[in-house]
């Protein structure tokens, strides 16, 4: 096992294997993820997977906890949806948080839907797209799960040092977790043999499979539009620090705020989330908040931004990738699937203790006219790498199920 906290693999070792032929028969695959609430990068990932799987073969239907009905990308949203009967249920898409401790009713509701539809046209393979309880889902018998895993809960295996302090509500669920974590983390664990073969989206998630379920996984990273997030010459760099994420706790918002404060930068947010009321609070005369931007401005400050800073210990992190594909480049803590995207002085600078002071000094080492270097670097993260690799993945699921 790679240790996830050492200096960035050479990209073949971080890439996942390459395609091969795909097989004479279009198979009919089923699709799972978590929710659709938001367009995230889960989800972004959901849609390269169904690009990727609709291209060759047939997508028999997405199953998911939780559906908000918004708008998520042309590819999924061309999906039939399943959607499990607590997610049904009114209101449930903003209470998810306070359902936590029923998801298994959920994930057990879904799989006899998958049952059923595979009793009337039989399915080839089940693809599950996890951070949460959909990795739980059983397929059918005879039938093999493959999981695209962005990581194990983290609400239930997260460390103490990737979050900060919370706001009450958050507090709340802390103290449920407290009575529910154990149970709930059992039953994470004993439903891991319901997977053939773990994907992961970095080392770092890797490890965290290898931690939680005692699995091992491939890694193969998430693709970034690298066809519309790109430099432009014209464009000047700026002199401020932009930071791009959900307003989470565990996204340290909060630590990117106070170290612009500390080395007197100014400092753009971009993003919204539960959290934003703290941050807000913090951030008065501190920061810029623009609460969601379209992609074409969000673009616009990549390529303009001095540095993006990334305080937080991500799993993967296509926010670091899209802004070195615009060839800003990353401040990021020394930790996590930040490992796997940066070069320690060649495309950013990474920083070891979760404090304002390091990240100050860190954005002040950020090396000069590295736009190029940001550029190529991003460029391994391309979707017809995700394609090729996802396609050998596949493979790989079913030529192993055949000799069981």
């Amino acid at each position: 096992m790679l240790d996830p906290n050492t200096q960035p693999a050479p990209a073949s070792l971080v890439s996942a294997p390459i395609r091969v032929d795909a097989p004479r028969r279009p198979l009919r695959i089923a699709l799972a993820h978590d929710w659709l609430v938001a367009l995230r990068g889960g989800e972004r990932v959901l849609d390269a997977i169904a690009e990727t799987v609709a291209a060759d073969h047939r997508i028999s239907a997405l199953y998911v906890m939780f559906d908000a009905h918004t708008a998520s990308t042309p590819e999924v949203d061309l999906l039939r949806r399943e959607v499990s009967r607590l997610g049904r249920l009114p209101g449930a898409n903003r209470a998810r948080r306070w359902l936590l401790p029923v998801y298994p009713l959920a994930v057990r509701d879904l799989s006899r839907r998958l049952a059923r539809d595979h009793a009337q046209e039989p399915i080839d393979l089940l693809i599950s797209s996890s951070s949460s309880a959909i990795k739980a889902l059983r397929a059918p018998d005879g039938v093999p799960h493959l999981c695209y895993c962005h990581a194990p809960a983290r609400y239930l295996w997260a460390r103490p040092d990737e979050t900060s302090a919370a706001q009450p509500a958050s507090l709340l669920r802390r103290a449920g977790l407290r009575l529910a974590g154990p149970s709930l983390r059992s039953w994470d664990r004993s439903t891991a043999p319901r997977v053939d073969r773990f994907i992961a989206n970095s080392r770092h998630t890797a490890a965290e499979i290898r931690r939680a379920y005692e699995r091992d996984a491939s890694v193969v990273p998430p693709p970034a539009r690298l066809d519309f997030f790109t430099p432009d010459p014209a464009t000047p760099r700026r002199d401020f620090w932009l930071v791009v994420s959900a307003l989470e706790p565990y996204k340290r918002v909060d630590l990117a705020i106070r170290a612009a404060e500390y080395a007197g930068a100014r400092l753009t947010v971009v993003g919204s989330g539960s959290h934003r009321r703290t941050i807000e609070r913090l951030a008065s005369g501190r920061a810029e908040l623009l609460g969601q931007v379209d992609d074409t401005r969000l673009r616009e400050l990549y390529r303009a931004a001095r540095c993006l800073v990334f305080p937080q210990v991500e799993d993967f992190g296509i926010v670091a990738v899209e802004a070195l594909a615009c060839g800003c480049p990353v401040v990021a803590r020394a930790r996590g699937g930040a490992l796997d995207i940066l070069t320690d002085g060649v495309t950013g600078r990474l920083f070891k203790q979760a404090d304002p002071e390091s990240i100050a000094r860190a954005a002040a080492e950020i090396p000069r006219d590295c736009e190029r270097a940001c550029r190529e670097s991003a460029e391994r993260f391309s979707m017809a790498a995700f394609s090729a690799a996802m396609l050998g993945e596949i493979e790989t699921t079913l030529r192993e199920a055949t000799r069981r």
